[in-house]
């Protein structure tokens, strides 16, 4: 299915959205319920796709020292984030649409052709 890593990027955005700030390891958790398909993903697509993200300047990120244990990293979506959001959703949208015309259009082939196969042992 190619590089479905990039796919990580608009389900990341959107959770940073509803949380407001996230460690990596609670959008870990939910990475998977809003997958865009059925292939897992892995941590280490979660932590490249929060770095590249914090590199574009959608992301911020700090260190969260506080309530014991390890200091963990705290990320946010940045004003830039939620406009990259936004452009995830119309470019989805778009590929959703294609894709339904796609399946239709496969599908009534499909059709298409398993009628005329029975039509011709019909005949025969």
């Amino acid at each position: 299915m190619g590089n479905l890593y990039r796919f990580v990027e608009p389900v990341v955005l959107l959770l940073l959205k509803k949380k407001v700030s996230a460690h990596g390891y609670d959008l870990a958790g939910e990475l998977q319920e809003y997958a865009l398909t059925d292939a897992e993903i892995e941590r280490a697509a979660l932590y490249r796709t929060l770095r590249q993200l914090e590199k574009n300047g959608n992301v911020i990120s700090e260190w969260d020292v506080g309530k014991g244990g390890p200091a963990r990293r705290i990320y946010r979506l940045t004003a830039e984030g939620e406009k990259h959001l936004d452009e995830w959703v119309s470019v989805l949208n778009h590929v959703s649409k294609s894709m339904l015309r796609f399946v239709r259009e496969a599908s009534a082939v499909a059709r298409d052709r398993t009628a005329v196969r029975k039509g011709r042992s019909r005949g025969a």
